[in-house]
């Protein structure tokens, strides 16, 4: 078990079946959501410590629409806290068939990014509102969004296909007006050019922002959603021009990669979050087996993950590797229920 500060234990998987996992921390309170393996909900739960977050009451606050663009596969959602109101990234899609084929690209789907509000001081009250889909400048496949402000700006971060990039997608950036609406066009700050961000598939996708010490670490994903999924890095410092490309330098090689020696496997789809000291704690997804049946996106024992980030002399993360489980995980395709604790 690793300590996080005057935080109990930290216990992992964090949450189980829970894949794509955001965890914000406000206040005294750390507040969770993340995929539901079904596809069909966004969930948040609550606790004051992060080892009490599997034990957590998991509430749905937003149910997929029964037909139309936000009807299918509601993935991946972030809650942030901006200008003192909740807000929910997320990705639908109007149903589960893949697009057609273009030259270079794999199958992808139809999914597109929205809003959540929420303008209650605590966002299990008050009224979750739509806010509607995002305007990227562009009808393509989009997801993933996340968002950070710095100084008196917001900015979002997503994946999208472009269609004269081959792939399934790249990363972008671009201010904020609101929580809601892009203030500028979007800037493409990665594309999948290395051999492990193209392993089994095309793809830069989910973007994490952690700020250090002036220096802004971007985070996102790569590969295919097996044991070949790992996270990659940009880097930029907090006073350069975040929307010039050349500001931003890429890893060459991925950060944080699959562990066979403790039985994780494909670790990414990654947020940050504190522990109450103020040290940083990287959060991700990882499977404990590598033999998958079907389509990996319908297993649903990607689980919830959690681990001190420290700091080297330079201020840089020492990544490391996965840690080891410290609590039981199911080996079956079977999907908990949320009060289920079989463990």
């Amino acid at each position: 078990m690793i300590m996080a500060g005057n935080d109990a234990p930290l216990m992992n998987p964090l949450v189980l079946q829970r894949a794509d996992p955001c965890v914000l921390r406000h206040g005294e309170e750390y507040f969770f959501t993340a995929s539901h393996p079904q596809y069909d909900r966004i969930i948040l739960r609550r606790a004051t410590q992060l080892a009490d977050l599997q034990a957590a009451e998991e509430v749905t606050i937003w149910t997929k629409e029964d037909e139309g663009p936000l009807s299918h596969l509601i993935w991946a959602p972030e809650i942030h806290r901006v200008a003192g109101a909740w807000y929910i990234y997320f990705a639908a899609a109007p149903n589960a068939e893949v697009g057609a084929d273009a030259p270079g690209m794999h199958h992808t789907f139809h999914h597109r990014m929205y809003v959540l509000e929420n303008t209650a001081e605590d966002p299990f009250a008050g009224e979750w509102t739509l806010r509607g889909q995002i305007d990227s400048g562009w009808e393509s496949f989009a997801l993933d969004a996340t968002s950070f402000v710095l100084g008196e700006q917001q900015y979002l971060v997503w994946a999208q296909q472009h269609p004269e990039v081959a792939g399934n997608s790249n990363l972008y950036i671009a201010p904020m007006e609101n929580p809601w609406t892009l203030a500028g066009p979007a800037v493409e700050l990665t594309r999948p050019e290395h051999d492990w961000e193209k392993d089994g598939f095309w793809v830069n996708e989910g973007p994490a922002v952690l700020q250090h010490d002036g220096t802004l670490f971007l985070t996102y994903s790569a590969a295919a959603t097996g044991p070949q999924y790992a996270m990659g890095l940009l880097t930029a410092s907090a006073e350069a021009d975040l929307l010039d490309p050349r500001s931003w330098t890429k890893s060459p090689d991925p950060v944080f990669v699959s562990d066979p020696s403790v039985e994780r496997y494909g670790p990414g789809h990654n947020s940050f979050t504190t522990t109450a000291d103020g040290d940083a704690v990287l959060v991700y997804h990882a499977r404990t087996y590598t033999e998958i049946d079907g389509d990996p996106l319908l297993d649903p024992n990607r689980h919830a993950c959690a681990q001190v980030l420290p700091f080297d002399a330079e201020g840089r993360p020492v990544w490391g590797t996965p840690l080891p489980a410290t609590r039981p995980s199911p080996t079956s395709t079977e999907v908990l229920p949320p009060s289920g604790r079989p463990f």
